[in-house]
């Protein structure tokens, strides 16, 4: 029995449950109801904000460094408690245990790198046009961040937006998914009870949409940072927009792998099938649509098949590849893109539908599923699809993939397999993506840089760029004559 917090909002150092309005949290494995969460009301979010203003200031007159050692505390609660953490993942997200438990310690490790940035974040000293200035760039921290966290990552994403944020100096307003909000309340419980965070810096909110869009409106919010549907994020580029308040969207993607003719097969494949499955799909730099040369697209689909075949799934707890999708309404989406693809001519080669047995009649289980006879023009290859479904398109040439891979509105994530060196950083010059995995599957790293281009967002996350987006710079003029 996985032990749950209590479903509460967290404002200035305190648990509330203020909310009459109550929304339930399922777990998808089971379809029970694990527990409801309150919904916070406009005075709840307004004390968020009163609190995270009051405590800005005090956190960005602290050395960076002693910013750096909270940082540091952070890393190490999550470390001690990622079993815990992570059972309550799986619980209420689907995720299997071992991926949910990579999820959480892999934030321990961004905890340090971003502490590494209390000594780096850097302005620089420009040559005056006058004799006896100097003019000095500053860095200063954006001030009350607010926060928009999805349900497929909810602690990565969680703490890829805290961390830097608070290493700058800023204060958060954050309201995690009302899908996945326990593994977020119990991460908070943790920092509460062990790190010396001052009351106000971090405040968490629960609620839907229309909660989100009052931290977006929110007259001291002085940064959205989201990750989320484009849908969502370019509703929170409109709400923002009166008051041109600055946002960071990491959106939704709808990634091509490129198989060129002289690829290593089989590595081709393994890397592929695990970029498509990873958490069930439910990844926003999944391989959406594989464009393989027609010289070896028979081999390919026949070896992509056999290992998409070995593929398990089932109860999120045990030792299976993959668990059940997150809810009714993503379930639904992936059976809606499969029959409008085989409407639409699509062949499905395995997979297509809700496995069979007893233990899949309750939940929301999809089969790990590749379509051949797929045409560019099809939703499946033109939308993104949250869930293990893997188009397999046959080209001509890695030019001709490239040029259908860039008719996209996304811009997220991209892949090629090639063994020709020339033709690997061709297409990494040439695809439309803020990411390109050369020979290689899912994953960033923490000093990397993730971001989106056209649609797929701005702003983006990780790295030197991921930090330095929560400053804003200022010019101070000094005249010594």
């Amino acid at each position: 029995m996985v032990d749950l917090p209590d479903a509460r909002h967290y404002v200035n150092g305190e648990w509330r449950s203020a909310g009459a309005e109550q929304i339930a949290v399922e777990n998808p494995a089971t379809e029970d109801e694990l527990t409801n969460i309150p919904v916070a009301t406009a005075s709840v979010v307004e004390d968020a904000f009163d609190a995270a203003e009051q405590a800005q200031s005090e956190w960005a007159s602290r050395p960076g460094i002693e910013r750096a050692t909270v940082l540091r505390e952070i890393g190490a609660v999550v470390e001690e408690h990622a079993d815990d953490i992570a059972e309550i993942i799986t619980a209420e997200q689907g995720k299997p245990l071992a991926s949910a438990r990579g999820e959480v310690t892999a934030t321990a490790d961004l905890a340090e790198y971003v502490a590494g940035w209390g000594r780096r974040l850097e302005g620089d000293i420009v040559p005056s046009d006058n004799r006896d200035e100097q003019i000095n760039l500053q860095r200063h921290p954006m001030g009350v961040v607010a926060g928009i966290i999805p349900w497929n990552y909810p602690v990565s994403v969680f703490m890829r937006k805290i961390l830097p944020a608070l290493i700058a100096g800023n204060a958060l307003v954050v309201k995690p998914s009302e899908i996945t909000p326990l593994s977020t309340i119990r991460l908070v419980e943790l920092l509460d009870e062990n790190v010396s965070l001052p009351s106000g810096l971090i405040n968490v909110v629960l609620g839907s949409g229309a909660v989100g869009e009052q931290l977006v409106t929110a007259d001291q919010t002085d940064m959205v940072t989201m990750t989320g549907s484009v849908e969502t994020g370019k509703a929170i580029m409109r709400a923002a927009a009166d008051s041109l308040t600055p946002v960071s969207l990491e959106l939704g993607g709808k990634a091509p792998a490129i198989v060129a003719a002289d690829a290593h097969i089989e590595d081709a494949v393994n890397d592929i099938l695990t970029a498509r499955i990873t958490n069930t799909g439910q990844v926003c730099t999944c391989a959406e649509r594989v464009y393989v040369h027609t010289d070896i697209i028979e081999e390919f689909t026949d070896q992509y098949i056999e290992a998409t075949e070995a593929v398990t799934v089932g109860d999120p707890t045990a030792d299976e590849d993959i668990g059940p999708q997150v809810s009714a309404a993503e379930l639904q989406k992936t059976d809606e893109a499969v029959t409008n693809a085989i409407d639409a001519g699509a062949t499905v080669r395995t997979g297509g539908s809700v496995p069979d047995g007893q233990q899949f009649e309750t939940g929301f289980w999809y089969q790990p599923t590749v379509l051949s006879d797929v045409t560019p023009d099809m939703d499946v290859v033109q939308q993104e699809v949250f869930g293990p479904v893997t188009p397999i398109i046959e080209v001509e040439s890695v030019s001709d993939a490239i040029e259908q891979a860039n008719d996209s509105d996304y811009g997220l994530s991209s892949y090629v397999y090639t063994t020709d060196y020339q033709t690997a950083m061709n297409a990494a010059d040439d695809l439309e993506y803020g990411e390109t995995y050369l020979n290689r599957t899912l994953g960033e790293a923490w000093q990397g840089h993730h971001i989106g281009w056209k649609e797929s967002g701005l702003g983006g996350d990780d790295g030197k760029y991921g930090v330095l987006k929560y400053t804003q710079l200022k010019s101070v003029y000094h005249d010594y004559s």
